[in-house]
């Protein structure tokens, strides 16, 4: 298949904004504050993250064989506040100019498939052009109960899912003859802004299910569990089983894990942080992902992040950002 195009090829510096907190916040401005740094300082692109429920047991966050991490803790709690990812991106889009918004990740299996492509058009078009749409298959089973699906079926759903939706965005009258989902002579307007195509960040371990789905679908990898760990050698695994399976992912893009070094005064030490970049960048990771602490007063949050972004783009040979105001 043709995967579109997520932007140039040189690699890029992104973060992930909170949109969830332990208790619930009196308001979210901060977010969208830390959004309008991000996009002043010349960071390339902000995620967020998803979740629509919670159960009362959340230790399956730390069980890779339902799709934890090992040694994961889930950050909230069951009763923490978490913002539904579209429609905080659609928010936050209006509140910034360049910056890519991607969501890190939505499990798109909990959507309805014709609801979830225009959602995701809608955001893009209004964007003009700048929505990521990174998906997972997550690793509670409540979550799935609570939405009225199956959660060993969550593989086949988030395929299901990304089909319906590339027919929506590229078909001026589509059909989808699925196992569960039918139909016909559907028109969905309007088409992503890109060729009718939005870029699809498909996350996972290094397996099969995985592979096929960054192949049928993907424009880029979110390494999940000790492939995030191991970003490096990931790819290289990730690469040996597409071509074992004999099938053809495209140049996807990844993301991958630049770690944050604190000096012994317990501050970032940004030189020091930068020195991973190039072997990431050398293994084929293309966007750089820091978990930064942000502060909270926008002018201050620009400063520190701009700081960030001017060394990341020394280490790895780009043009110094081009900052708004």
């Amino acid at each position: 298949m043709t995967h579109p195009a997520t932007g140039p090829a040189t690699p890029q510096l992104s973060i992930q904004v909170a949109n969830f907190a332990v208790r619930p916040l009196p308001d979210w401005h901060q977010l969208a504050d830390h959004a309008v740094a991000a996009d002043r300082a010349g960071v390339d692109r902000l995620a967020v993250a998803d979740h629509v429920a919670f159960g009362d047991d959340l230790s399956a966050y730390g069980d890779p064989s339902v799709g934890g991490t090992a040694g994961g803790h889930q950050p909230t709690g069951p009763d923490g506040s978490w913002l539904e990812p579209l429609t905080t991106l659609a928010w936050l889009a209006a509140r910034t100019d360049r910056i890519r918004l991607q969501t890190g990740i939505l499990l798109a299996a909990l959507r309805r498939p014709v609801v979830l492509a225009k959602m995701a058009a809608t955001l893009d078009v209004l964007s003009e052009g700048r929505l990521d749409l990174g998906v997972g298959v997550g690793w509670q089973a409540a979550e799935y109960e609570a939405a009225g699906l199956n959660f060993a079926e969550r593989g086949h759903l988030l395929d299901e899912a990304l089909a319906v939706c590339q027919k929506l965005w590229t078909e001026d009258r589509a059909s989808y003859h699925g196992s569960a989902l039918v139909f016909s002579g559907i028109h969905a307007q309007p088409k992503p802004t890109t060729n009718g195509k939005l870029p699809i960040w498909v996350s996972g371990t290094v397996n099969r299910r995985t592979a096929r789905r960054l192949a049928a679908f993907g424009s880029g990898w979110i390494p999940w569990g000790y492939d995030r760990n191991d970003v490096v050698n990931g790819i290289i695994r990730m690469r040996e089983l597409l071509t074992a399976m004999g099938l053809d992912a495209g140049d996807f893009q990844v993301q991958g894990v630049l770690p944050l070094v604190k000096g012994d005064d317990s501050e970032i030490d940004i030189s020091r942080t930068m020195e991973a970049a190039p072997q990431l960048v050398a293994a084929g990771v293309t966007d750089c992902r820091i978990a930064v602490p942000v502060p909270g007063d926008v002018d201050e949050a620009t400063e520190a992040l701009s700081e960030l972004v001017d060394a990341f783009r020394s280490t790895v040979g780009r043009e110094p950002a081009e900052r708004s105001s």
